[in-house]
């Protein structure tokens, strides 16, 4: 009698070990605010990506030379270096950074990336094929002030070998950026974010 309850517990505990795994191993999805902080790991992510255009926007509307402008300086944008040894797309960087200065009206950018295909369309336009009343007018283009540039770097410490179930790893992002007055070659602000995570990690597990 022992004998068979014993063998009953062990086929029902044998049961919730297989449903637990089947339902842990099941396929969810589920939406999340891109204004969530959510970090999987110690790697760079979009809440990083958020937290650094957060901070470098509100360091350049606070501060000269933009806090002070009279008029919408005019701002070209050169890209941010990755020095890190990730691949790290930074352009979303720039993009978010612009449409966020943009959106607060105080200044202007001029895209750097469309300038051969305007060289393109007006070379059509001066084809023969367009109007005259209708083609665009040559040297009407405005030309930026400052250009914002920066640099991204990373660096990781890991834990040193011992004995121990899991292993800490130490990741350091920082993100320089500048403005460069055109004129005068001089850097008119920069303004560095800086952000460090520590993960720990089961030696055994997926």
């Amino acid at each position: 009698m022992k004998k068979r309850i014993y063998l009953n517990f062990k086929k029902i505990i044998l049961a919730i070990f297989i449903c637990s795994f089947l339902y842990s191993c099941t396929v969810t999805t589920k939406d999340i605010s891109p204004d969530d902080t959510l970090h999987y790991n110690e790697g760079y992510d979009f809440s990083d990506k958020n937290t650094i255009v957060k901070k470098i926007v509100s360091s350049l509307l606070t501060k000269p030379p933009l806090v002070v402008a009279e008029d919408r300086p005019v701002i070209i944008v050169y890209g941010v270096a990755n020095r890190t040894d990730e691949h790290i797309s930074t352009s979303n960087i720039t993009d978010d950074i612009r449409t966020e200065l943009m959106g607060s009206g105080r200044v202007r950018f001029i895209s750097e990336t469309q300038r051969e295909n305007i060289a393109s369309e007006t070379g059509y336009q001066y084809g023969g094929a367009v109007s005259p009343e209708t083609k665009i007018q040559k040297a009407q283009q405005i030309g930026a002030q400052y250009i914002l540039t920066g640099t991204l770097r990373s660096m990781e410490k890991k834990q040193e070998r011992q004995a121990r179930l899991t292993k800490r790893v130490l990741k350091y992002y920082s993100l320089t950026m500048e403005l460069t007055d055109i004129t005068t070659g001089l850097i008119s602000w920069t303004d560095n974010v800086e952000i460090v995570r520590e993960a720990s990690k089961p030696f055994i597990g997926w």
